[in-house]
C-alpha cells in the first residue's frame, strides 16, 4: 500500500516534468529569463528574490546558490532574497504584511535590478505589491508561477508559468528545477569557464 503511494507520487512528478519540457513557451521563457538575469549582473545589477512560505524558502535557496556556490567555484553574483526577519517583522507590524516585499524594493531597487516574484497562485497580495514596485523603479519583474492570466504574470517582463496540476507541491517541485537551470544558464553566461 505504502510503496503505491509512493510510486503514484513519483508518477505524478514525472507527468508534470514531462509537461514542462513540453510546453515550449515555458521554456522559452526559463531561457530569456537567465538572459535577463546575466544581463543585469554584467551592468552591476542585484537580483532580488520573494515569496511566501515555501515560495520563500526557494527565494532563499535561489539568492544563496547565487551568492555562494552552485557547482564549481566562480565570483559571488550579486542576489538577495528578502527574507530579512526584522524588516518582515517592522513593516508587517507598521504597514502590514501585503507590504514586507515591495518596501524593500522601494528602499533598494533601482534599474538594471531583477525581481524574481516567486507564488505557486500567481496571486499573493504582497508579492504582486512588489512587482508593481518594482516596476515602478524600473525594476525588471520575472514572475515564476503555477497560474496564467493572474496578476503577478499581466506585471512580468517574463513569466515563466509551470504546469500547474492539481496541487501546488508539484509547481514548487518544478520551481525547484527551474531555479536549478536559471543559475546554470547564469554561470554559462558569465563564467563559461565552469562548463
Amino acid at each position: 500500500m505504502s510503496e503505491n503511494i509512493v510510486l503514484d507520487a513519483l508518477t505524478d512528478a514525472q507527468s508534470a516534468l514531462t509537461a514542462l519540457m513540453e510546453n515550449k513557451a515555458c521554456v522559452a521563457a526559463i531561457a530569456r529569463a537567465g538572459q535577463m538575469i546575466a544581463s543585469s549582473q554584467r551592468q552591476g545589477g542585484t537580483v532580488y528574490s520573494c515569496g511566501n512560505g515555501g515560495s520563500l524558502c526557494d527565494a532563499m535557496h535561489f539568492a544563496e546558490e547565487m551568492t555562494g556556490r552552485y557547482r564549481q567555484n566562480r565570483a559571488p553574483y550579486r542576489a538577495m532574497a528578502i527574507s530579512d526577519v526584522s524588516h518582515m517583522a517592522c513593516v508587517g507590524n507598521d504597514y502590514g504584511y501585503e507590504h514586507v516585499f515591495s518596501r524593500w524594493i522601494e528602499a533598494h531597487g533601482r534599474e538594471n535590478d531583477v525581481l524574481l516574484a516567486i507564488t505557486t497562485s500567481g496571486t499573493s497580495r504582497n508579492v504582486v505589491a512588489a512587482a508593481q514596485a518594482a516596476k515602478q523603479k524600473g525594476v525588471k519583474v520575472i514572475a515564476l508561477t503555477g497560474r496564467d492570466d493572474t496578476p503577478i504574470t499581466e506585471l512580468a517582463d517574463v513569466a515563466i508559468v509551470t504546469p500547474a496540476g492539481r496541487w501546488a507541491d508539484r509547481v514548487q517541485e518544478l520551481h525547484i528545477k527551474v531555479i536549478h537551470i536559471l543559475i546554470e544558464l547564469i554561470e554559462r553566461e558569465l563564467d563559461p569557464q565552469n562548463y
